[in-house]
Formats: C-alpha cells, structure tokens, sequence
C-alpha cells in the first residue's frame, strides 16, 4: 500500500496534460506521477528532465535505454521500475527472454559487447556505494561518443531518483507492467512486494 494516495481529482486536472503525454509514451498513467501531482512543479520538473532523457532527441536507441534503467532500477531495489522498465523495454521491441536474460548480459550471447559495456556500468553506478570505475568508461568509449556516455549516466541518475521515489513512497503497480513483471520477471526473483 502507497505511503501517499494518488493526487485528488481536482489536483490531477491541473496536470491533466502532462498526464495525457505520459500515457501516450507509456501506455497507461504511472502512479508515480500521480503522486507528483500533489506538487505539480515537481511533477513539471521531472517530466522536463525525462523529456530531455529519454525523448525522441535522445542519442541512443529507445530499447537499450530501458534495458539501462532496468539494471539500474534492479541494482538500486526498486520493483515498481523494474516492472516498468522491463514492460517499457518490451514496448520497444526487446524480446521477453532477452529481458528475462538481463541480469546475465556479461555472458549471455544475446547481449552486443557495446550493451555489455552500457549494462555493465548501470549496474555499478546504481549500487550504493557507487562502483563505477575508469574501466567502465574505457569500455564504453570503445563504443560510445561523448554524448551517448553522458545518456547513459543521465538514465541511471533520472531511474536513481524514480528509484527512491517509488520505493519509498511504496507506488502502487499499474496493472500492465504488473502482470508483465509477474508474466516475466519472477523466476529472476522479483516481487511486487510493497508496490501492489
């Protein structure tokens, strides 16, 4: 059960068209946005931040940038973007077993040596305490620009703070990334835990 209940009709009608985009890209409307909605300021700011991200002017490719944040959203705890994430990267073509075979990208052969080395340093930079390294760096700029590095942090920083968002405030799981999560992800031990 959420810590906070979704913002009030009146309050999620003064960001109703913020909402609108999200569902757009999404499919559905996160609760985690919905509680933002008691401060709509926040939820503008993020939405901005997000845009910038994760948006169709973003330099990697759409389905690559899920799979960051779900390592990401997996070595920081969060269930709630696990799910979201790995929904998110079905949505962008990413086979289901391919997303079930996430947490084995150093050795699985699905995984391309360039989202080894992005993957890699999701799951180090995620971590508390942080364990990036130069050698994540130097792998990534084997197959990366200077640009796409910097994307690539930016999407495990913008998951670390949905991370802490949403497990802390217990968001409650929407019913499509929750049944693909449990469709999917819970023979790698996941569980909606305190996100249904």
């Amino acid at each position: 059960m959420a810590h906070l209940k979704n913002a009030e009709t009146a309050q999620l009608e003064v960001v109703a068209e913020e909402l609108a985009l999200a569902a757009a890209v999404m499919g559905f409307e996160p609760n985690s946005l919905k509680i933002m909605a008691h401060r709509p300021e926040i939820l503008r700011g993020f939405l901005a931040l997000s845009a910038a991200v994760l948006g169709p002017d973003a330099k990697l490719p759409s389905d690559l940038r899920q799979m960051i944040a779900h390592i990401a959203s997996a070595a920081a705890g969060c269930h709630y973007c696990q799910a979201h994430t790995a929904h998110g990267a079905r949505e962008r073509g990413v086979a289901d077993e391919k997303i079930a075979n996430l947490w084995s990208f150093e050795t699985d052969e699905q995984f391309s040596e360039a989202e080894r080395a992005a993957l890699a340093l999701a799951q180090a930079g995620a971590r508390q305490p942080n364990g990036a390294t130069q050698a994540h760096f130097e792998a990534l700029k084997a197959h990366y620009s200077d640009a796409e590095i910097c994307e690539i942090v930016a999407v495990i920083a913008t998951f670390g703070f949905l991370n802490r968002w949403n497990d802390t405030l217990a968001t409650e799981l929407e019913d499509s990334p929750l049944a693909y999560a449990e469709s999917h992800l819970l023979s790698n031990g996941w569980k909606p835990d305190r996100h249904k």
